[in-house]
């Protein structure tokens, strides 16, 4: 979300809030890897586990069908870098609003992909380069920017 918002502020020449003064860490993650994550997991239906035990619960697993998987790039970018990176492919840069980081807010946050890697053979792997730039060109087509 925070790329569209980006975008098009910067397009239209508005100011962007930057949040901890650029200073958080995301796990931005290209569309494309999240499709291919799903698509590959689709025919891999989780079973239950019937060995769990409500009364000593093994949170990775349950008596139900399910598994929870992250699907993220694994590899945190700087916020800074992030709108670097947008401000590149767009050729303008950001009018930059500054802020403390919200309260509640943590300062880095990642995917870890292990269980995906290891079910599936996947991680995600577009670069933020190769992502923002692939974004950037659809939104100029799309918007007639």
């Amino acid at each position: 979300m925070a790329l569209f918002l980006f975008t098009k502020a910067i397009i239209e020449g508005k100011p962007i809030d930057v949040y901890n003064h650029g200073k958080m860490k995301r796990d931005f993650t290209y569309v494309d890897d999240i499709v291919e994550g799903i698509v590959r997991l689709i025919p891999h239906s989780p079973k239950p586990n019937p060995d769990w035990n409500g009364d000593l619960p093994d949170p990775a697993s349950s008596f139900a069908p399910y598994k929870i998987y992250n699907i993220g790039n694994n590899q945190p970018v700087e916020l800074m870098k992030f709108i670097e990176t947008i401000e590149h492919h767009i050729g303008l840069e950001a009018k930059k609003n500054f802020m403390e980081i919200q309260m509640g807010d943590v300062p880095a946050t990642y995917a870890d992909v292990d269980d995906l890697m290891n079910d599936v053979g996947f991680k995600p792997n577009t670069s933020i380069r190769d992502g923002i730039g692939e974004f950037i060109k659809w939104y100029r087509e799309f918007y007639k920017v």
